[in-house]
């Protein structure tokens, strides 16, 4: 016989204690990092990159309670399972606390997000164990979306999302037949020069360019290589949306009116441009998803009843 939840909800085979115990310890990381690191986590999340984080433990707890039928239908206490990464877990925050290494403070921040993750993981196992942990193991992959990316890495991608968008401007510039000179980042354009700057490389849509692409692979295709391939997909589209956009607001600025590069469609057009990447990858999954066998198995959130 089923039981409902704290909250009113149909959880098969799980007690309302051990879905409460769940709930009440995974408040503890958070609660813990916002006391002790409260100014970087708000200057975290305040920045243009990484304004997303909030929305990912919100969408992972939300598949998993969509999916919850298979999720907990074979729940018990994993305290084996949930050991290594509460360890883990502990670790990343003494590490964080303490920064022996003198790491930067944005580093920190990953460090600590890092040790979240790993502790609502070896809580969700202690309280409903292994074989819920695995049926719910993409929302609990997805919550490493929360982790912001580390310097230098994040440097090395932001670089090398400003050269794959300087040189795609290259080529529409040429397709269009503007003439230019071009060193480095910087283009000399008739009447204008313009720079690829950090802020150019579009890493924060194309960052939700790949969340989204992940979500919807996992919502609606089967086949590992299908998922790949549309994943995958979202950098050129990333980099040619870019290029797109530095090429339209130079050419309206030559030949219309030198105030588009620091007007309102520079300023807030970029869900404009946005559309450029998202459009083709949503015909790109339609068209995958259309000729993937359909003997296959379902998807996991077409089995959720």
């Amino acid at each position: 016989m089923s039981k409902s939840g704290p909250v009113g909800i149909d959880l098969p085979a799980v007690s309302r204690n051990r879905l409460l115990g769940f709930i009440l310890a995974s408040l503890l990381p958070p609660a813990f990092v916002w006391i002790t690191m409260h100014s970087l986590v708000v200057n975290t999340i305040r920045s243009d990159t990484y304004s997303h984080i909030p929305l990912i433990p919100v969408v992972s707890f939300y598949l998993i309670y969509l999916d919850r039928k298979r999720v907990f239908a074979n729940s018990s206490s994993g305290w084996r399972v949930g050991t290594p990464p509460l360890l883990v877990a502990l670790f990343c925050f003494a590490f964080a606390q303490l920064n022996g290494f003198a790491i930067a403070p944005e580093n920190v921040v990953s460090v600590e997000a890092l040790g979240i993750v790993l502790a609502w993981v070896a809580f969700f196992s202690f309280s409903f164990g292994w074989k819920s942990l695995r049926a719910a193991s993409f929302p609990f992959l997805f919550l490493s979306f929360m982790v912001p990316i580390p310097e230098p890495i994040l440097g090395r991608t932001i670089f090398l999302l400003q050269e794959g968008s300087a040189s795609v401007a290259a080529f529409l510039f040429n397709l269009f037949g503007v003439p230019f000179l071009r060193q480095g980042f910087d283009f000399a354009l008739p009447g204008v020069t313009i720079r690829v700057a950090e802020e150019c490389s579009g890493i924060r849509s194309t960052l939700a360019l790949l969340i989204m692409s992940v979500l919807a692979v996992h919502m609606f295709l089967r086949r590992f290589w299908s998922k790949a391939l549309l994943c995958v997909l979202v950098i050129p589209l990333a980099l040619f949306k870019n290029g797109l956009r530095i090429v339209t607001l130079s050419m309206l600025s030559i030949y219309v009116d030198s105030g588009f590069l620091h007007g309102r469609l520079h300023q807030y057009g970029g869900i404009v441009f946005f559309g450029t990447a998202l459009v083709p990858l949503a015909l790109l999954l339609l068209f995958i998803q259309k000729n993937e066998s359909p003997n296959g198995r379902a998807g996991d959130l077409v089995r959720i009843s």
